[in-house]
């Protein structure tokens, strides 16, 4: 969360949102996106853009709503996996949700330009869900409902909302529920099992 902050100020500074976000800005500092041929920008197509892309925002708004779910909704996985798997576990549903909507919004020929850790914290809404259905052990009924209530506004936003990269929700969520059900099956998985 605090990279997020700290790169909202960045591209505050330097004048991406005095008029609204500033596309050639977000591009500058790591937004992923399918547009080329931006004067002054190169590297549009770089892998890192897959992860850097999670620490940008487009307003404040939109900084607040994914701080907001870092800090009420997301603690309780962390302290189940550890620091670590759960870097791992925000980390890469971040880049699996950037790669899977770089890949829809290519399939659709519709362009693009994403920011937002939105995918990577659905990365964690998928595990909560894989948790509600196999390990049901580990969530009592009130929380269980939480998470299919969470999932369900989550989508309906989505739909709702314009601008909103459905495609990451969706393909966080993905890589999330996947993830956390491959780190139950290795061996260090089990000792939080």
């Amino acid at each position: 969360m605090l990279i997020n902050v700290i790169m909202f100020i960045v591209l505050a500074i330097n004048g991406a949102y005095s008029q609204g976000a500033s596309g050639a800005i977000l591009l500058e500092y790591g937004a992923l996106s399918n547009v080329t041929g931006v004067p002054g920008i190169e590297n549009v197509d770089s892998p890192w853009r897959y992860l850097t892309s999670v620490f940008l925002h487009g307003n404040f708004g939109h900084l607040l709503f994914n701080c907001f779910a870092l800090l009420v909704f997301l603690p309780p996985l962390e302290r189940l996996l550890g620091h670590i798997r759960y870097a791992v576990l925000y980390l890469v549903s971040g880049i699996i949700a950037n790669v899977i909507s770089l890949g829809a919004y290519n399939r659709m020929s519709e362009f693009f330009i994403s920011v937002g850790a939105s995918g990577a914290i659905y990365g964690g809404y998928g595990a909560f869900l894989y948790m509600a259905l196999f390990q049901r052990n580990k969530m009592d009924k009130g929380s269980r409902q939480t998470v299919y209530v969470l999932l369900v506004m989550g989508l309906i936003l989505s739909f709702a909302t314009p601008d909103v990269n459905i495609w990451a929700h969706f393909g966080g969520a993905v890589a999330g529920f996947f993830l956390y059900g491959l780190m139950m099956r290795l061996p260090l998985g089990r000792k939080i099992g």
